[in-house]
């Protein structure tokens, strides 16, 4: 999940900047009151260990592709977040994705060959630069508490991120998941809405899984994870009725084919 400077950038960053003592020396980090960079973002990415947490509010599924990222669905088409205004003020007592807390902080190799990660921002967020006020960066040449705290947030995702690969490469060995499809009748509506480019498990597959192997799933906890995707699903309606509510939904008078990469 870690990425390169100036090389294609991860959703939310629009550039990223290496922090150092040297050019940094007196910059701040502000805290922010809103997330505009949450705005219009409908599918975020979530670790392994969120699931339990996002699945209360958000339907889980996983990217299409080779690379079946897990992410957390804010709004079923692109371009709408229902949990978040215009503004980017969030919806009280809902669980906001660790990779959008991050932000506008990443560790990310400085070069393709580099072996290590530096921890970097996005210059563009309006939350870090030569501020009058906000936690300093550096007391002198060392990093401050808020930057080693910043640091430490971001090597925990960056473990997360590891754990997150091998759940998926487990659930690839198995071949258990298959392309998603959701359909939403809504009421005085004709046609149905349709929602694909997503992928999902397949549950006749996980029930058909060999004992030892849902034994084992069940010791590491691997199996309940599976199932907060399952139900989480349910919440499709949900979204789906809180953008009719918000204005935000489709067009009614057609039915809506969604892709999510």
């Amino acid at each position: 999940m870690a990425s390169a400077p100036q090389a294609e950038l991860p959703i939310f960053y629009k550039d990223l900047m290496p922090l150092n003592s040297r050019d940094h020396a007196t910059w701040r980090a502000r805290v922010a009151t809103k997330a505009e960079w949450l705005v219009g973002q409908h599918a975020i990415p979530l670790t392994v260990e969120e699931f339990p947490q996002a699945a209360r509010h958000y339907p889980i599924i996983f990217a299409s592709g080779d690379n079946p990222v897990p992410l957390a669905l804010m709004g079923l088409n692109e371009g709408v977040n229902v949990f978040v205004d215009a503004e980017g003020t969030i919806n009280d007592n809902i669980y906001v994705p660790a990779y959008a807390r991050r932000y506008p902080f990443i560790l990310a190799r400085l070069s393709p060959d580099a072996e290590e990660l530096s921890l970097c921002f996005d210059p563009s967020c309006g939350l870090v630069g030569d501020y009058a006020d906000g936690e300093a960066l550096f007391d002198g040449a060392e990093p401050s508490e808020a930057t080693k705290s910043a640091l430490q947030f971001c090597e925990q995702f960056e473990q997360a991120g590891q754990r997150t690969q091998a759940f998926i490469d487990e659930i690839k060995k198995h071949d258990l998941l298959m392309e998603g499809e959701v359909t939403i009748q809504q009421t005085g509506v004709e046609a149905p809405f349709v929602y694909r480019g997503f992928q999902m498990i397949n549950q006749e597959k996980l029930r058909d899984l060999r004992g030892d192997v849902l034994r084992g799933w069940a010791q590491s906890g691997l199996l309940p994870l599976l199932y907060a995707h399952v139900f989480s699903l349910d919440l499709m309606s949900n979204v789906f009725g809180m953008q009719t509510t918000q204005g935000k939904g489709p067009a009614a008078q057609s039915p809506v084919l969604a892709t999510i990469n």
